[in-house]
């Protein structure tokens, strides 16, 4: 390609590089060249080279969840002003593909890693920072000197929502998510908990699921509404939107129960699907493309000084009326 330009390898390496460096002309000259010649740069050689890449590595917990759709959409959106790319991993809520993703993303030898970890990945997160790989946890607060994260307060959202069903006069609440080991679930579990011990005449009914998806939303509303007028919670907090449409259907459908009179529901993370439903949800909004955008930021600080103080960035959340609290 040099020789079909008229130029020298290290001109076309400047214009491919750092075009700043090469007069207009030859910058046009080369680029005919490319487009003549069907050039495609070979950013894999150039990586293992120069040790730098233009792409940043996004592991998120579950890619069925809108949620950590959105997350990626503003992390992109955030890296694409940067001149960088996202590669996403899915680790489905799985200690073992999250490592396969970790794995490969160091042998890519990405800039940096953004993860929602499915359990504790402090150490192996440590282990790239050693090979000069910064990593950012989301959706998930970093412990004190330990990574960097972006993260919304779970327990002041769970007992936000909890706070709201109080207030509607409900007293028998029902949580309904998990694996409890998922940090998320058990930090909004802890919220509810708050809320309910404030007052006297509630009480929480905990409800534990395999996953948080829709399929186990409507698995427990078959638990739930076969307690008894009684026994029956008269409120339920889904540990996300997912959930929450899952148990919506279980009880609407399937009992013949109505939301919200006999049964006020409000689920997580405000997702889309959340106010397309047949009753709108109320939810707990987290600002998910926001969350994205924040975190590649927080990695390029990271990248740029490996040495500066870890950064933890905590968002609020913001409860969301809809029907399904009337």
């Amino acid at each position: 390609m040099a020789a079909a330009a008229g130029v020298s390898v290290g001109t076309v390496s400047n214009v491919l590089n750092n075009p700043d460096r090469v007069s207009p002309a030859t910058v046009a000259r080369v680029a005919r060249s490319i487009d003549e010649l069907g050039f495609l740069r070979n950013d894999a050689a150039r990586q293992l080279r120069g040790g730098d890449s233009r792409a940043i590595g996004l592991v998120v917990l579950d890619a069925r969840n809108p949620f950590f759709a959105d997350v990626a959409r503003g992390a992109e959106a955030a890296a694409e002003e940067l001149g960088q790319v996202i590669l996403v991993g899915n680790s489905d809520q799985r200690t073992d593909r999250e490592a396969h993703y970790l794995n490969i993303f160091a042998e890519r030898r990405v800039m940096g890693v953004l993860v929602s970890p499915v359990g504790d990945v402090t150490v192996p997160l440590r282990r790239l920072r050693d090979h000069g790989i910064p990593a950012v946890l989301v959706d998930r607060e970093a412990a004190p000197g330990t990574l960097s994260s972006v993260s919304v307060d779970d327990v002041a959202g769970g007992r936000m929502a909890v706070e709201h069903l109080l207030s509607l006069g409900r007293r028998r609440i029902a949580f309904v998510g998990g694996p409890g080991g998922l940090r998320q679930v058990s930090d909004r579990l802890s919220g509810a908990r708050a809320a309910v011990a404030a007052t006297p005449d509630a009480v929480l009914q905990v409800l534990d699921t395999p996953d948080l998806t829709v399929e186990a939303g409507r698995s427990a509303a078959h638990t739930l509404a076969h307690g008894g007028p009684g026994k029956r919670p008269d409120a339920v907090f889904a540990a996300n939107d997912l959930v929450a449409v899952g148990v919506l259907q279980g009880l609407v459908m399937q009992s013949a129960l109505r939301v919200p009179e006999d049964v006020a529901l409000i689920g997580y993370d405000d997702i889309d699907f959340a106010r397309a439903t047949v009753v709108p949800l109320s939810s707990i909004r987290q600002p998910r493309e926001l969350m994205g955008r924040s975190a590649v930021e927080v990695l390029r600080a990271d990248a740029a000084d490996p040495h500066r103080e870890h950064e933890r960035v905590i968002f609020t959340p913001e409860l969301v009326v809809r029907a399904s609290t009337g």
